[in-house]
Order: C-alpha cells, then structure tokens, then sequence
C-alpha cells in the first residue's frame, strides 16, 4: 500500500483554506475516487489528472486510488486543484518522494498533454499558505509573480508536470517550449473571465492609453463639484451629484481616481486579491497600485452589486470598487433593492453575504458617487426648458433614493449647466489632475499623522464619538451645526459626517483644526443650501 499528501488551497469568497490532498493506493480492481465534498469542475480532474500523468511519461498505477481532500466539511471547487492531486498519486506510485511534497503548496490546472495552466485567485491562496505556516509554493509559471508579491514565500513557477517531477526527483529540467509569437497566448484564457472589467472602467490601462487618461481640466465650468470632488478625494466621502442631462455629472466621477492618492503597499494587496478572485486581474499587471473604478449599469441585480451567484458567493460590484470609486450613474433607476443593499457595506465597510453553502466576508470600503437627475426627463431645475413631469412623478422618482442612503452621503452638489463661456474656454482651463491630486495627497498626510495609533486613516473613517470628544474644533464654530440639528435638518449621524467633512476641509488648507468657515462648507456641501461660502472655500 502507498500513501503520500500534497497540500493545495480552497478558496471561500476571498479567503482560502489550506487542503491536504491524500492520495492512497491499495491493490484491488484499477479505479480512481475523489473524495471530499468537491465540485463538477473537480470531480473532471480526475479524467484530467489521468492523461496529464500518462502524457508527462511517467506511468499510471493500475490500483484501487482514493484521492482525498481534507478538511472534507469545506466546499472545494475549481480546477486548481490537478497538480496537488498528480503530485500526490505520483508519490502514493513512488514516482516522486513523498517526503519532498508533503509541506509544499501546489496550485494550477493541468492540460491533456501535462502543461500547468494558470487559474484564478492564485495571490489570496499563497497568502493563505503563507498564514498557515508554509513556506514552499508551486505556482503555474504565468502567475508566478502574482504568488511572489507575498513576503517571506518560496515561489517556483513551472510550465509543465513534466518540469515539476524533474524538480521534486533531482532530475535534469527538460525544456518547455514558450507559447508561440505573434498570437495570444491561450494559457492565460484561465486568468479572465470573459467581459469581466469591460464597460466597468476595471479594464487596465494600455501603455499607449496611459497618456490618453481623463484629465480634470478637460471639465468646462463646475467650480462647486470641483470642490466637491476635492473634498471626497481628500477625506474618502461619499458623494451625491443631481443635475440635468450633459452638465458633466460622469465626466467629474470619471477623473475622480485620478485625483486619488495610490494604493499603500497593504491596500495593493487587498485590491489585488479580489480583482484576481472575480477573473478580472490583468496577465501583465500582478500587483494593481492604482485605485479602481467601477461603474455597473442601472439594471444590476443586488446580487451582483454586493455579492452573490450560484454555490458560494462571488464578489460584486462594491467588492470590486474595493479602496477605489464605485459609481451609479442614473441612481434613482437602480432597483431599491439593490441600493438599499448598499447601506450595510458603507458602514461596516464589507459584506457579509449568507447562502445556504456557507457564509462570505467580502471587502467592500469604497467611495461611493451617486449621479441622479431632477426628474424622469431632466429637465425639471431648467428655466424654460418646459419639463412636463407633473409634481408626483417628480417625487416619486427622487423618493427612489431612500432617506437612510442619503443620510450616508456627506456631499450633496447640484451640478448646474455649463455657460457658453466655460464651454468655449473663455473661463480660462481648470487646475489639472495632477494639481489636485498633489493638495489631495497633502491632506491625507496630514489626517494619517492626526490619527497616528488609531486604526483609522482617513476622516470619513473616524467614529462620531471620537470626533466629539478627542478631534475638538474651534470655540463656537458648531453653532451653525447646532442650529440644523434642532430644526430638524441635520440627524445625529448627519452630524458626525459634517464633523468628518469640516476636517477634511481644514486639512486641505493646511489648518490645525475647524472653525465656523469650514463647519459652514461641511453644511452647504451636506445639506445642499447655499450658506454664502465660496466655492473656493477651504483649499490653501
């Protein structure tokens, strides 16, 4: 009787499961079982083991084999099993040394004819490993600098089975041809899901369109959204833009990554993981260092917004807008389902999706931009425009974004049409991303030194009670607050965001703390009433 085990990884939402793989051969009548709570796509490994393993020239044992996959309570799906499975039944057979595979991790798809294919989720799985203590990965050769981005593992990427066992047996290394020039390399078909990242603003840059990103100069006009947007860079605040149709609404959501900082090393690693769970992590880019922007369409289900799908749950859209933008142009023709959906993830700042397979902790801190019209036609805040809604429609369509959404959104801007002055460039061209993005960065260091040993990093993270008791802000200059608070205007959570937003004010001129002037922008910008603040108001 022969026994060996590998190790590999499950993967449950973005967190996986380190999976001993046993592999036990005892004379009987030559049949292969797999055991341990796997899925169609596994239960086919072992047709695919088969021929991998007869096809590299080593020979198959004509025995009772029993795979299995252990702990046996886990769901385990997917083909990124087959090379911990080969390797662990070419060590039952004493092919290979059992000894030098049992610590070793061992993730990839095999072909018909022993190539090792790349698959899905490789960085979450390797960080997994490496949490358990292993120090030893075996990666498909492709994804190889994907597994390498965790510190302190040993990574060997490989292209074939056949490669592999020279490797584990101490034999010469034969030689793999690359995948032919000139065409795609069909490898890499595992890596993304088709559609994936396209029409979502996921989609990486080309080098040739790196030069071609939107830009904010390019926005005619529109000093307030400006602002707005600056703020929500700056403090990571959820952000509100109504207006008519052609006013600029997407083309400001568009440009606001632009004026994000870029991801610290740990953020990078958390954007990555899920991009390369959901299939839509580009080949040539293993580590995402900008933030992303999502945008779905109005007709998203709630199940691909936060998360969902058949067995367990995939990541949706907020999941994929992870420490990036999520933006829903068109808000109010969402299902309320789907936007009341979003209220849980902009607290807690993840999802916790339940399905009858098991539960899925997802993350999910984003920043949030809605963009809605006035009324079903547009053009209801138009003079002249000759908006023919009656006053019910126009209530019941923007009753669709329900009081408790709004009430998690701190800046409320009403985009106006551009004049024929700003649009012809008479105005003068706006400050660019880059400029903005340089006082946005500023602002961010200044609230990461503010809240040094806190596990917070931007204001819009800050509880309320911390903003009340230990951030203070300058004598008297909550009076204003204080007064919208008892008419009714603001809520107690309304309160807290203003706090939030009037730091995130100060910090973009360079102040130590709020005071009136800033607690006023912090309420125009809330509550959307003109209070007399310019609309340069806060910047240095």
């Amino acid at each position: 009787m022969g026994f060996a085990r590998a190790c590999s990884v499950a993967l449950v939402g973005v967190e996986g499961v380190v999976v001993e793989v046993q592999a036990d051969l005892e004379p009987g009548v030559a049949a292969f079982t797999l055991v341990g709570l796997p899925d169609k796509s596994l239960v086919e490994s072992r047709d695919r083991v088969r021929a991998a393993v007869v096809n590299s020239g080593a020979e198959w044992p004509q025995k009772k084999l029993t795979v299995g996959l252990s702990p046996a309570s886990v769901p385990k799906g997917g083909s990124g099993f087959d090379l911990a499975v080969a390797c662990a039944v070419l060590g039952a057979a004493e092919r290979i040394d059992p000894a030098a595979i049992a610590d070793v991790v061992m993730i990839g798809e095999l072909g018909l004819d022993g190539r090792v294919r790349p698959v899905r989720g490789v960085l979450p799985a390797v960080l997994a490993a490496a949490e358990a203590g292993y120090r030893h990965v075996v990666v498909p050769e492709q994804t190889a600098g994907e597994a390498a981005l965790v510190p302190g593992v040993s990574v060997l990427g490989v292209r074939s089975l056949r490669q592999l066992i020279a490797v584990l047996g101490d034999e010469p290394v034969p030689e793999e041809p690359a995948a032919g020039r000139g065409r795609p390399d069909t490898m890499l078909a595992g890596l993304m899901v088709p559609g994936a990242g396209l029409g979502t603003g996921l989609a990486p840059l080309s080098a040739d369109g790196a030069a071609h990103r939107p830009d904010l100069a390019d926005v005619a006009g529109q000093d307030r959204a400006r602002k707005a947007l600056e703020v929500a860079a700056a403090g990571g605040h959820h952000l509100l833009l109504s207006g008519p149709p052609g006013a600029g609404k997407t083309m400001l959501a568009e440009r606001l990554t632009a004026i994000l900082p870029p991801l610290s090393r740990q953020e990078s690693l958390e954007v990555t993981a899920v991009h390369s769970v959901a299939g839509i992590l580009p080949p040539g880019e293993p580590l995402i260092s900008r933030a992303p922007y999502c945008a779905p369409h109005h007709s998203a289900t709630m199940q691909s917004l936060v998360g969902g799908g058949n067995g367990l749950p995939r990541p949706g859209a907020v999941s994929l807008a992870h420490r990036g933008v999520l933006f829903l142009d068109e808000a109010p023709e969402f299902s309320g389902r789907a936007l009341d959906a979003l209220r849980q993830p902009l607290e807690s700042g993840h999802v916790v999706v339940a399905r009858a397979a098991g539960v899925v902790r997802l993350p999910a801190r984003f920043l949030m931009v809605l963009a809605a019209n006035p009324c079903p036609c547009g053009r209801h805040t138009l003079a002249g425009a000759g908006c023919e809604c009656p006053p019910s429609a126009v209530r019941r369509y923007q009753a669709r974004l329900s009081g408790p959404l709004l009430d998690r959104v701190d800046l409320r801007v009403e985009v106006e049409p551009v004049g024929r002055a700003d649009l012809m460039g008479s105005g003068g061209r706006g400050e660019s991303s880059a400029e903005v993005a340089t006082r946005v960065r500023e602002a961010r260091e200044r609230a990461a030194v503010r809240l040094v040993g806190t596990p917070w990093t931007t204001n819009s993270e800050v509880p309320g009670h911390e903003l009340r008791t230990r951030l203070v802000t300058a004598p008297g200059a909550l009076m204003a607050a204080e007064r919208d608070m008892e008419r009714g205007v603001l809520t107690a959570r309304g309160l807290d965001r203003v706090l939030r937003v009037a730091w995130t004010v100060a910090d973009l001129r360079a102040a130590d703390r709020p005071d009136a002037s800033d607690i006023a922008v912090a309420l125009e910008l809330r509550t959307g009433i003109l209070r007399g603040v310019p609309a340069q108001a806060g910047a240095r």
